[in-house]
């Protein structure tokens, strides 16, 4: 989020298709000062069409046949946006999604792909396996072929619906795979090519028509033509003319078409409901909206739906957008009338077509078809690394009371004035001190939306909130409880506001739940990358709008915070609790005997440092970002209730370094079981590649409390120990017999990786 140019445009791109794939290679490689780059899109990575048969017939991996967005979204400088889009505002400009607040643009693209036609068969939504999305049919497959692994006991019927080349290349490559499974086990396998045309492949030559009729017969594929299915019901095709076919799987390959928000928001679409675009990739009725690949239709120059056509508009795309955003004069593109298809038949070979030419099968072409492929995937696995300047046998392990005169650190407490900005912001230096503030009139539009737009927590004993802004909020505190104060504040570790907001609320929230307190209020304190005043507000919309969201989860509002400017983003709580005295979780309450369980995997520092020098894959921060977006408030209140009597929350001193201080504060030692330490996914392989936080260092200065440090200390799980945690789980002690029944219902509150990590023991 670091901007070294003050932000004056938003380009967002919607969707992860192959043309949007290409242009933010390119803007990687060519960034445009000023421009803030988003990219919408519902997975973390997405499927390249060319090897997606070859991953059916079991040829490619997952990871092989997917483009990684996090790590593409890393190299370009983009924000990421986990998310569907659902609609366009084109009068407000602004992109309407699922599940967060709408996201404002200057220049807008879209590549989101085809989505399955309407299927008005009446079964086919309850029964069969649409194509298209990709994710949710290669979800359906990965199942399935699992299943078939895990119990060979009967012959396998498949029915596909559809005779295009989709449905022909689906058919032959899932044949392949499931054959070479049962072969195994001797079972016989039947599959059924339904197509109301009389051939196959009928948009292509009458060579590929026959050649691929031939193969597919030759395979034992049972060809049903001019006939059209009439009724999918459970494990049976039905057609018009009365046939009626018994299978265990159907996949539905027909006609795709258009998302009807498209046409709704008010674009030009064609009968389908493709977006029309002119000779510049632009939309015919709004000029800052651009789109590329299925979803497009160039108006001048139609041509099929096929994959070849949204990778070659990935150049195109991205020079016009740069121009666009720049305000300079378009530049025209046309396309090829004839390409070059290269079809796998899902058994090693492979179909050359070019116009009325073809060849093949053959293995020398899929080779060639292979290279291709993986040649193109290359650009995205092998990107250059971004420099980062100064930002860079025995499973048990026993650990001693510090001496008492070793320093330990605590949470900061400090109070916050409401907002209320008056100093205007320069138009051109940027001052420091106060000058360095958020504008009044852009924090009273961005509360005015907030509270329009964001769920509302009134709370009695808030006296003077952000509802009437005053120098300081005034919180009641009612009588026989004491009140926990804590602070936390960090640069951004992903480029998403609105998760980072969540994120860091969470973050900072649990110190309260690690005390036994529930939170009453909170104050923000944001530093926002320079902008424009339009793009300020945008962010920090997005980033209080994320931090509101987890805050009204435990019922807390925000009364209030602080504003400035910045290189980049960094956002942080100031947050107030309320407990009885006698409830007070403390670090000093262990006791011998008694268990330690930790609620949440260990590692996201390790991770993010790894996605900072592009080596982290998507999916391990994906798992990173779920485990920190879970909150510690229902197990804090879990652990009250299996009588626990110390807590601490793992942040930025790791495991170990919070765990010290329970012990030192205990008069205690532990027992940790190294084996029993949940880890997030990735964490073992970036430290093995010596890849740690930079505070990783500072912390392993605890190691010397180890008493049998030189039998753990090439333990695998070792490093992890010393990984600073960003909202990371909550570690409490509790009695033995209290264990199972606490693990168990934390499980059932959604802490999956919670474990019994240790034991309390005399100190010795």
């Amino acid at each position: 989020m670091q901007a070294s140019h003050p932000i004056v445009k938003d380009l967002v791109l919607i969707g992860g298709g192959h043309s949007h794939a290409i242009a933010l290679r390119m803007f990687g490689m060519n960034p445009l000062p000023g421009v803030r780059i988003t990219l919408i899109t519902e997975a973390s990575d997405t499927p390249y069409s060319g090897m997606l048969p070859g991953h059916v017939a079991g040829f490619y991996s997952r990871e092989e046949c997917h483009i990684d967005l996090r790590r593409l979204a890393q190299f370009s400088q983009a924000q990421l946006y986990i998310d569907q889009a659902i609609g366009l505002d084109l009068e407000n400009k602004q992109v309407i999604c699922a599940h967060r607040p709408p996201v404002a643009f200057d220049v807008v693209s879209i590549d989101i792909g085809s989505t399955p036609a309407t299927i008005t068969v009446p079964g086919a939504t309850e029964y069969a396996i649409p194509a298209k999305p990709i994710s949710q049919l290669l979800a359906h497959w990965d199942q399935f072929v699992e299943n078939v692994k895990q119990n060979p006991r009967q012959p396998i019927r498949i029915g596909v619906v559809g005779g295009g080349a989709g449905g022909v290349e689906l058919t032959l490559s899932l044949q392949s795979h499931l054959q070479s499974i049962l072969k195994q086990h001797c079972l016989d396998l039947e599959i059924h090519l339904f197509h109301r045309d009389a051939e196959v492949m009928s948009t292509y030559n009458a060579w590929v028509r026959r050649h691929f009729h031939k193969i597919l017969q030759q395979r034992g594929v049972q060809l049903h033509l001019q006939e059209t299915v009439s009724e999918v019901q459970l494990h049976k095709v039905v057609c018009e003319s009365g046939l009626k076919v018994e299978c265990d799987r159907i996949f539905w390959v027909t006609q795709a078409s258009a998302p009807p928000w498209l046409r709704a928001s008010g674009l030009a679409t064609d009968a389908d409901g493709f977006i029309q675009v002119n000779d510049y990739l632009q939309s015919i009725s709004h000029p800052d909206v651009f789109a590329a690949g299925d979803i497009a239709t160039m108006i001048h120059h139609p041509r099929p739906k096929a994959g070849v056509f949204a990778v070659r508009q990935g150049k195109p795309l991205f020079e016009n957008l740069q121009r666009s955003l720049q305000q300079k004069s378009l530049k025209p593109y046309k396309p090829q009338k004839q390409y070059l298809s290269l079809i796998g038949t899902g058994d090693g070979k492979a179909i050359a077509t070019r116009g009325s030419f073809g060849f093949g099968p053959s293995q020398l072409l899929w080779h060639w078809k292979d290279w291709i492929d993986r040649r193109f995937m290359e650009r995205f696995s092998n990107l250059p690394e971004i420099k980062q300047g100064d930002r860079n046998q025995n499973n048990s392990l026993l650990i001693s009371s510090p001496h008492p005169s070793t320093p330990v650190c605590s949470t900061e407490d400090t109070s916050a004035r409401n907002w209320l900005p008056l100093t205007p912001r320069p138009s051109t230096m940027r001052c420091a001190g106060c000058g360095s503030k958020i504008g009044s009139t852009v924090l009273a539009r961005v509360l005015a939306r907030i509270q329009h737009e964001q769920p509302r927590v009134n709370r009695q004993d808030i006296l003077i909130g952000l509802d009437a802004p005053d120098d300081a909020a005034v919180i009641q505190v009612p009588a026989n409880l004491a009140m926990v104060h804590t602070i936390d504040y960090f640069r951004a570790l992903i480029n998403d506001p609105y998760l980072f907001g969540q994120i860091s609320a969470n973050h900072c929230l649990s110190d309260i739940f690690a005390m036994g307190a529930v939170p009453q209020s909170a104050l923000a304190i944001a530093t926002l990358p320079y902008a424009l005043e339009a793009k300020v507000a945008e962010t920090l919309f997005q980033l209080l709008s994320g931090a509101i969201k987890v805050l009204a989860d435990v019922n807390t509002p925000l009364v209030g915070g602080h504003t400035t400017e910045g290189a980049e983003l960094a956002f942080g709580l100031s947050c107030n609790g309320l407990v009885h005295p006698d409830r007070l979780l403390r670090k000093s309450g262990m006791q011998p005997s008694q268990v330690l369980i930790l609620t949440k995997a260990l590692g996201t520092g390790t991770l993010f440092a790894a996605q900072m020098r592009q080596k982290a894959k998507g999916k391990w921060i994906d798992t990173a970002v779920e485990s920190m977006l879970l909150s510690n408030a229902a197990a804090a209140t879990c652990f009250l209730e299996h009588e626990a009597t110390a807590c601490t929350d793992i942040t930025g001193f790791g495991l170990l370094g919070h765990l010290i201080e329970m012990i030192q504060a205990s008069h205690v030692a532990v027992e940790l079981q190294m084996s029993a330490i949940p880890v997030l996914d990735g964490a073992i392989e970036t430290t093995q590649q010596g890849i740690v936080s930079s505070l990783h260092s500072e912390n392993l200065r605890v190691s010397r409390y180890i008493s049998n440090l030189t039998k753990v200390e090439n333990h695998h799980y070792y490093p992890l120990l010393f990984d600073p945690q960003t909202s990371g789980g909550l570690l409490a002690a509790l009695p033995q017999q209290k264990a199972n029944d606490c693990l168990a219902t934390l499980r059932k509150l959604g802490y999956s990786d919670c474990q019994i990590i240790g034991e309390v023991k005399e100190k010795s």
